[in-house]
């Protein structure tokens, strides 16, 4: 029995390493993933989200102003690029083609379409709109 509960010990072991090693590997793709098509940054102290991000203007810039900011951006389609609470502060920027964006308050943000400011909504309101990359951008 004595071999048979080390073997066990070991599998064991053996199985935590690799749910560690999946884990931060995961964790890791999250946290550097450094996608062509976004850049996410918290609020600009050092003036720039990436270098890359400050050389051309965005499709979409979507900045938080009030404690709690629900946003959702995706590719029309695709992918969810953000569906969550931006924090007062925090900024999003976004450079593919095309984006379906849902602002849950459109009063607590502010938007960049393309560079240029769109208009503040009303205090509560929910703003469904697309954005399109302009051609010159």
């Amino acid at each position: 029995m004595g071999i048979a509960r080390l073997v066990l010990i070991g599998l064991v072991v053996l199985l935590a390493l690799a749910v560690v090693a999946v884990g931060a590997k995961s964790l890791m793709t999250v946290l550097g993933s450094d996608d062509a098509g976004a850049a996410v940054a918290t609020p600009r102290a050092s003036g720039g989200a990436s270098s890359s991000a400050s050389t051309r203007t965005a499709t979409v810039q979507i900045v938080c102003s009030a404690d709690r900011c629900p946003v959702f951006v995706r590719i029309p389609g695709g992918d969810v690029l953000m569906d969550r609470d931006m924090t007062r502060g925090e900024q999003a920027s976004y450079f593919e083609p095309e984006l379906d964006v849902v602002l849950g308050d459109a009063s607590t943000v502010t938007v960049l379409e393309n560079g240029t400011q769109r208009p503040p909504g009303e205090t509560g309101e929910r703003q469904t709109f697309k954005v399109t990359r302009s051609p010159d951008r």
